[in-house]
């Protein structure tokens, strides 16, 4: 089982960068696949990016793909996103999930933290 904690959400203009992190509690973090997900009021959750066990393959949502970059640090139990020329329409709650499988979908997630909200301002 894996305990995930989202922080480093705020308020920022667009073109901004900010970065997410995400602390996990559990022996056995490195056998999980991580992701991020997001949800903007009103919206369903969405895929954001995921990461695999080791680090050796990513997959990003099409909306955030050369913007974003997803990494995590096995020995730190730590999964971070990095965000780069943000738009208004990164405005959402951004949660950390994690799971034994590859997947981008929310239903495949057995684990997610409680998020941490991202403001973008034109």
């Amino acid at each position: 089982q894996v305990q995930l904690v989202e922080s480093g959400g705020g308020s920022v203009q667009a073109g901004d960068s900010l970065r997410l992190s995400c602390a996990a509690s559990g022996r056995t973090f490195s056998m999980y696949v991580l992701a991020w997900f997001r949800q903007a009021p009103g919206k369903e959750r969405e895929f954001v990016a995921v990461i695999s066990w080791t680090g050796g393959t990513t997959n990003y949502a099409d909306s955030v793909k050369g913007r974003f970059t997803i990494s995590r640090d096995n020995t730190k139990k730590m999964v971070s996103l990095q965000m780069n020329s943000l738009k208004p329409e990164d405005t959402a709650v951004y949660y950390c999930a994690a799971n034994h499988q590859l997947s981008s979908s929310p239903s495949g997630m057995d684990y997610w933290g409680k998020g941490t909200l991202v403001t973008v301002s034109s």
